[in-house]
Order: structure tokens, then sequence, then C-alpha cells
């Protein structure tokens, strides 16, 4: 039977007939929507599964997978600390339920670093099969209980790996008893949770470790359109020399072939070439196969969805997805001013007029370090950008300018004079001729390649901008047994006052403050110390002397003398 497709005038029309008041909503016509839902799962064929592998920092993610295909990732890595998401394809033996003589396994390679935590989830989103890589000699770790977490919260099949068990002295009952207080139900104590011991320096129980893998993703009977409309996500994007924007994309459903016209986010392609992770042009892309894809306008942003259709169609969603996003934010930008003018009204009132100079510090806001931030990928990028986003509090915090892929150049110089701003260039390098310009416009430019640094950088910077903190260190204490009055040629009755020194030392010329009652009644500073009718500097404790305070003359027996001294120390966030 044909298929008609109805304008949203005649559809109208139809329901009016009906009785009906009908809501015109034509947005879809100007957008690429996903795919119709899957037909019947059995008459589809078998797809690779997809395996993310996760953990905490430094318990061997990266070597283990650096051991299953025979390269080395983790030496490339700044730190050993994996900064982006790596997909790579492993061919390994079909299982028994299998038509095909071998398989692959697509994994995922996620960060383990806390910064990372938007990518992992992301990892999470698009995976069939979660491997947690415990280390046996650190157990349980921040990162490994957000892993359980998102598992608990996902449909995914998990496995876990612990690592580094060729490691003398480690305590593998330990950690498996830890995963049970974390709620992993373990196979070995009756539950359907598969725990395969590894080494990922030795390659001890690899082979297992993909035999468990597949037979968790084989009772999941993954199935996927190879044929029709394509769906995807990217998973990473950068600007290659050569070939300018490309991005990671795993296919989910559907085939991924160059000529193609995709749309993801606010950007399109048509696709020139497309790669495996060895940097060898592939024909195709099947659903559970990640590729990198070349030919895209602009960069498209990691975590988005991709879908293909015609050239005509993509060009029409892209104008309404743009149209659309200048919309919301001028509504949000709307929406701030009027917030900050209900706050400002509210501040007048409550205030009725008083502590205007308390006012008009609180609406001229906290102090911002203004960043450009400048990265190897749009993954990363976006994680340095949620790392650095939290840190300050209402006195100081960060704000970030813009961000951007690629190297720093003139133009990120530029726009960080214009803004006050500093620069951060993590993992890409910043030609001499950009450096020398930013150093005559006194612009400064952080480079790091190891995330954590990198946050303790910011973080410094956002407590210079920090009010130092006053700490009043008192230095010695002297207690009035009596008084005594001097009278000067020319000049008013001086008040000495006779005492003891109590604590510490007692130094002339340093600040002072009387306490009477516990209250301070007075501060200055030491103008006379005598002892003996000789004038010193100093009196240590057990000693008596006469002392006076400059322009005060109304000490009482009994009062304490304190000299102390303030020290200006560095705000604290």
């Amino acid at each position: 039977m044909a298929l008609s497709v109805l304008t949203s005038d005649y559809a109208s029309l139809l329901a009016l007939e009906f009785n009906r008041n009908p809501i015109v909503n034509d947005e879809a016509a100007f957008d690429i929507y996903p795919p119709p839902p899957h037909p019947d799962p059995s008459t589809l064929p078998a797809r690779p599964p997809v395996v993310t592998i996760m953990g905490h920092v430094d318990h061997g993610k990266t070597t283990l997978l650096d051991t299953l295909r025979s390269t080395s990732v983790a030496k490339g890595e700044a730190g050993g600390i994996t900064q982006h998401i790596g997909a790579f394809s492993v061919p390994v033996p079909a299982g028994s339920s299998s038509s095909e003589p071998t398989r692959t396994i697509t994994f995922l390679d996620t960060p383990g670093h806390a910064a990372f935590s938007a990518m992992r989830a992301r990892g999470a989103s698009v995976t069939d099969v979660v491997v947690l890589v415990v280390a046996a000699d650190d157990g349980i770790m921040p990162q490994t209980r957000e892993v359980i977490e998102l598992v608990k919260n996902s449909n995914v099949g998990l496995v876990v790996a612990i690592n580094k068990v060729d490691k003398p002295g480690v305590d593998i009952s330990k950690v498996e008893n830890a995963l049970l207080a974390e709620g992993i139900q373990l196979e070995a104590f009756g539950g359907d949770v598969p725990v395969v011991h590894v080494s990922g320096l030795t390659g001890q129980g690899l082979d297992q470790l993909v035999e468990t893998i597949s037979a968790v993703a084989e009772m999941q009977d993954l199935r996927a359109e190879r044929e029709g409309v394509l769906q995807g996500y990217v998973l990473e994007s950068k600007v290659a020399k050569g070939l300018g924007p490309v991005g990671t994309v795993l296919v989910l459903r559907g085939n991924l072939m160059p000529g193609q016209h995709l749309i993801c986010g606010m950007t399109s392609a048509k696709v020139r070439l497309l790669t495996d992770h060895n940097g060898k042009a592939v024909k195709a892309a099947y659903p559970g196969m990640a590729v990198t894809v070349c030919g895209w306008k602009e960069l498209p942003n990691a975590g988005d969805e991709v879908l293909t259709g015609s050239e005509a169609d993509i060009k029409k969603a892209l104008t309404n997805r743009l149209r659309k996003a200048e919309i919301e934010a001028s509504l949000v930008d709307l929406e701030a001013i009027n917030e900050q003018r209900r706050s400002e009204r509210e501040r007048r009132e409550a205030d009725d007029g008083e502590h205007t100079a308390d006012v008009a510090s609180t609406e001229a806001g906290p102090k911002e370090l203004r960043l450009i931030i400048k990265g190897d990928v749009s993954g990363t990028v976006e994680a340095v950008k949620g790392s650095v986003t939290d840190i300050g509090n209402d006195v100081a915090r960060v704000k970030v300018v813009s961000t951007g892929v690629g190297e720093v150049t003139e133009s990120d110089v530029l726009r960080a004079k214009t803004a006050g701003g500093v620069i951060i260039a993590f993992n890409v390098k910043v030609p001499r001729s950009v450096e020398n310009e930013a150093q005559s416009q006194h612009v400064p430019i952080l480079t790091s390649s190891v995330i954590y640094k990198l946050i303790d950088d910011v973080k410094a910077r956002v407590i210079d901008l920090l009010p130092p903190v006053i700490e009043t260190r008192v230095s010695g204490e002297a207690t009035v047994l009596q008084l005594f009055d001097i009278h000067l040629k020319g000049k008013k009755t001086k008040q000495i006052g006779g005492c003891r020194v109590t604590n510490g030392v007692v130094s002339r010329g340093k600040l002072a403050r009387v306490v009477r009652n516990g209250e301070v009644i007075h501060q200055g500073h030491l103008e006379t110390l005598k002892q003996h009718k000789n004038d010193v500097m100093e009196i240590g404790k057990g000693n008596e002397c006469g002392l006076n305070l400059a322009d005060f003359n109304d000490l009482r027996v009994g009062d304490v003398v304190e000299v102390y001294e303030e020290i200006k120390l560095p705000g604290t966030l």
C-alpha cells in the first residue's frame, strides 16, 4: 500500500472533521528525527558488543587494552592518565551460538580521573557491557563507586576485572568483599556478576576476560539493522592536520559510508573518508563499529547524536536548530536580566537606603578569573571546562569566556586581552609567534597536559583574587600591677603601667591592645618599654617592665596588655 504524507493544513482539516481542535507543530518539517523503532529483533543480524573499560585512575584500564591490541597508548598519555575516549575493535573467537567464524568486540577506553565524569557517563550511555577494573593493591576508590552507580542506573552487563593480581602481597578476597559491600553480587558468592583475575602487564587472565565478555554479550542477543537510516553518537572530535575537523562516531544502527550527508547538533558533514582506529580507510561502518569521520563543516560536539538525511533536509534542519538556539539564548538572557533587576529591587527595598556601600559592593559581584580554554579534542575541552567551572566561591570564581579545539591562535590572545583573562592550553601547542604576542599583551597562558595539575594552577589563580585573610598572632602578654604618671615638659602627662610579662615576649613598637574584663577596649601600638628606667626593645616572660601605649592614658590595675602582629595570609576557597 502506498504511503501518503499529509501537510499540516490537510491534517488540520481532517482533525476538524472529527470535532477535534488541532494544534499545529510544523517543527517536524524542519528537523531530522531519530529513526523509527527497531523491527522484530529476531529478523535482525547480530552486531558486535560495545564494551566500556571503566575504573579509578591508575588502576590499569588502558594497560589492559594495550595488551589486548598489542599497542601502547598509556605511554603516550601525559602522566599515564587517559585524556580521551579511545575506541578500538578487537577480533575474538565467536561463541558457539554465532554463525560467524570470528567476531569483533568494540572497546571504549574512558578516562579514570574525576575530571572526566561526563566522558565516562557518555561512554556508559552507548555501551552494552561495562568492565569495571579494580586494582588488587588499591581496592575500591571514588571513581570505582561512581562507575558502580552508573551501572546500577543503566541496563548494561557488568564484568569485574581485578587487575594487578601478579603483584606480591595482594589480597584478592579483600577486594571481592569490598565489592560485595558496594552491592555487586559476584558469581562466586551466588550472584550474577562474573569476576576475572587479570594482569595488564603480563597478559594473565586476558583470554578468560575476553571469553567472559563474549558470554555476557551473547546473553544479551545484540542485534541491529545493517541497512537503512544511520543513527550513532560522536565519541570524540578534534582538528586533524591535513583533514580538518574529524569526529569518532559509534554506529548504533544503519550504516555509515562515504558520500552520506550527516547532521550532528549544530553542524553537518558530507563524509569524505572513514578510517578505523589504525588509520586505515574503511568502505563502510555498521552497528557496533567506531570510525573516524572526515568531512565535517565544523567540529561536532562529543556526545551528540549523528543522523543521516538528504542534503536539502539537513540544510533545513540546521537552519531550524540554529534559529531555535538563538531564541532560547535570547530567552535565557532576558530571564537573567529580569532576575538581576528583581534581585536589585529586593535589595533596595530590604536595605531601605541604608548600607549603600555594602549594596554597591554586592552588586559589583565576585571577582572573576576569565578563561579561554583550548584543547586537543572536544571531549577534553568539555572535561576541562567542567573541572574548572565550579572552582571559586561568592568572592572569587571562574568564568569560561570561550572554548575551542586546536592550537592557541593570536585571536585567542586578542580575546583574552579584551576579557582580561587567561588562556588555558591543554594538550595543544602554543606557536612561538603567538607566545610572543601573548607576552607583549601581558596575557598569561597556562599550558598543561595533566588535568589535576591544571586544576591546581587554576585554583591558585582564583585564590590570588581573594582578599587576604588577616590573622592576629599574639607574641606577648603583660599584666598591669601598678600605675605611674610622668609629667613631661610642654607635654601632657604620660601614664606608665608597671607590668609583669606573663607570656611570650613584649616588644616595643609593635601593635598592642588593652584587654579589660575579657573585652578589648583599645588598640594601638606600644610606644614606651622600660626596664629599670632603661629603654629596651623587648622583655621576656617573668620580667617586670614599664610600658605606655601611644594615645592612651587610661590603663587600670588588672588590665592585660597584649602585644601582637597582623599576618596577611592568602585567602582560601
